[in-house]
């Protein structure tokens, strides 16, 4: 029996960014030769940081698989845990480390007898900040342990320790990371009309582009346009030359997505023209499609933590947090569900502390459920 507890704790020590998980990938694969000792139907591969571990089953129709990230945030940690990251500026604020000790637990259940059909699990570097799934399937890593079915979880510190919440459609949002940059020129602030300032434009498209989400969108499916960074100028007196922008969209579906790049492009340009300067914009689609579950299969999945568990199933309306687990679930039928752990404190929070009696209820519970689909 695996002491989850002490497994979750020393990786929440040594978070790491995107395929960059050289320690957390070797911490993890001598946990799975630890598990996976003396059972002959197991095999495993290694992708860049990345593993893959794969149950053959003993007459297998199909392949079922379990899917985890690896990877941490570039957060200073402020929880004051005495297991506290020892990794200077990064930190488990997302609950990787959760699911990672939940992956384990869930290979440990499912390895003690070889099932029917084959189960793979998929230990995934970057789903922060590289769009690791993407890059797997892109690159073949799966080569022929491609499931035909997906699954997969994500902490929620806002629902108590056994809720599991999703739905039958989308339950996360598709993202695309936009940069701006506005160029003008610099001069002394007493010559304003010598200059021509990057700044102002900046501040002025800031505000007309929230004009995407109230006049553009259709108000029964929403959209997100958040600028969370603004950086122009060096000083009082001088003009800036220059103002870079980086913002993030958010959308429930993709054409919606496509709609709000398209519209923030042509206000960049209608500003940048308007103030007589340049611009360049930069819209990062990358891997970070909807989360779209598969109706059956979610239906399924919830039919059965519902009836046949202790667990207190929330069918949950969608919400506008991105997961590149969403690009898999478009090339893969799948389901993705919230794990409740109860925290004072949200997601990518420097405080934020999982309820680690999540643990023994996610593996018991979801053991269950992966052994029912695997046999």
């Amino acid at each position: 029996m695996l002491d989850l507890i002490k497994i979750r704790r020393e990786l929440h020590q040594i978070p790491e960014i995107g395929l960059e998980e050289y320690q957390t990938q070797k911490y993890l694969l001598d946990k799975i030769t630890e598990i996976t000792h003396g059972k002959n139907f197991v095999e495993q591969r290694t992708w860049r940081t990345g593993i893959l571990v794969f149950l053959h089953g003993s007459a297998p129709e199909k392949t079922v698989g379990w899917r985890t990230d690896i990877d941490a945030l570039p957060v200073e940690e402020a929880t004051g845990l005495d297991f506290a990251s020892q990794h200077e500026g990064r930190m488990h604020a997302c609950g990787h480390d959760i699911h990672m000790t939940t992956a384990l637990g869930l290979l440990d259940a499912l390895v003690q007898k070889q099932p029917k059909n084959n189960l793979l699990f998929l230990f995934q570097p970057a789903e922060e900040n590289l769009a690791g799934g993407k890059l797997m399937y892109e690159e073949d890593a799966f080569g022929n342990w491609v499931p035909d079915e997906f699954y997969g979880l994500h902490v929620r510190p806002d629902l108590k320790v056994g809720d599991i919440a999703t739905n039958t459609s989308t339950l996360f949002a598709g993202t695309c990371e936009t940069f701006v940059t506005f160029k003008g020129t610099g001069g002394h602030a007493a010559f304003p009309h010598k200059a021509n300032d990057a700044l102002v434009a900046a501040a002025y498209f800031v505000t007309q582009v929230q004009t995407i989400v109230s006049r553009n969108v259709d108000p029964i499916e929403g959209a997100v346009v958040t600028f969370g960074s603004l950086h122009a100028g060096t000083t009082n007196n001088v003009i800036a030359e220059e103002a870079k922008l980086h913002g993030t969209i958010r959308t429930l579906t993709q054409e919606m997505n496509l709609l709000t790049q398209k519209r923030l492009q042509e206000i960049a340009e209608g500003v940048a023209r308007s103030f007589g300067l340049e611009v360049d914009v930069e819209l990062v689609q990358g891997g970070y499609l909807p989360v779209e579950n598969d109706p059956n299969l979610a239906k399924d999945l919830m039919t059965f933590f519902d009836q046949k568990t202790d667990a207190n199933l929330i069918d949950i309306l969608p919400a506008m947090t991105g997961e590149d687990f969403g690009y898999l679930l478009h090339q893969i039928p799948g389901v993705m569900f919230w794990l409740g752990v109860d925290s004072v404190y949200h997601l990518h929070s420097p405080k934020m502390s999982p309820n680690e009696d999540a643990l023994p209820f996610a593996v018991e519970t979801i053991s269950k459920f992966l052994n029912y689909r695997a046999n």
